[in-house]
């Protein structure tokens, strides 16, 4: 069974949705601890109700990045997490857990990357008017959204779509392939 942890800044859909693939039985992982640097964040609030352990943290309050990294690696080493899982953290993650956790972080990202990194892809997605964008899961480097893509999923945007439609079309594939992804993860490193 992977231990996980998840680090988000948000309401959590992703959070929810991994921790529904648990529920079912569709991914053999525990999550030990969620993460989130925002202390209004819907997602503390479903990690506490499915009592799972939650640090908040105000990244102003320590010296400088290394240092509320290395308090958040201690945290994770506490709880025996073996892979970070990143779903909608809003901030990069720095050398301390990038090499304390080399090639276990992943990210879920709202477009087919390389297109669009960063915030706010679905935005971008509409002001070029693609026709096509989608989601990625990809490992975590020093870069924004650079790492090496795991799995994709293209999403269509219609002519009609709203932004909102889009999104709502993304999240619906997100909860769906994160999970998968991350099961996979775990079936290629028993293989090994």
């Amino acid at each position: 069974m992977m231990n996980l942890a998840v680090f988000a800044s948000g309401t959590g859909s992703n959070f929810d949705a991994v921790m529904n693939a648990i529920e079912n039985g569709n991914l053999d992982a525990r999550v030990s601890l969620l993460v989130s640097d925002r202390i209004d964040a819907g997602v503390i609030e479903k990690a506490q109700k499915r009592h799972v352990d939650t640090v908040v943290f105000n990244p102003k309050s320590f010296v400088n990045k290394e240092a509320f990294e290395r308090a958040l690696l201690a945290d994770c080493k506490d709880r025996g997490v073996e892979w970070i899982i990143l779903a909608g953290y809003m901030r990069l993650i720095g050398p301390t857990l990038l090499t304390a956790y080399e090639d276990r972080i992943v990210n879920i990202h709202p477009s087919l990357l390389p297109a669009f990194p960063g915030k706010d892809a679905i935005g971008q997605a509409f002001e070029k008017k693609v026709k096509i964008t989608g989601v990625t899961v990809h490992f975590v480097d020093d870069g924004m959204d650079t790492g090496p893509i795991i799995d994709q999923e293209a999403v269509r945007i219609e002519a009609q779509d709203r932004k909102e439609d889009v999104e709502r079309k993304i999240q619906a594939v997100e909860h769906v392939l994160y999970p998968r992804v991350i099961q996979s993860l775990k079936a290629k490193e028993e293989s090994k």
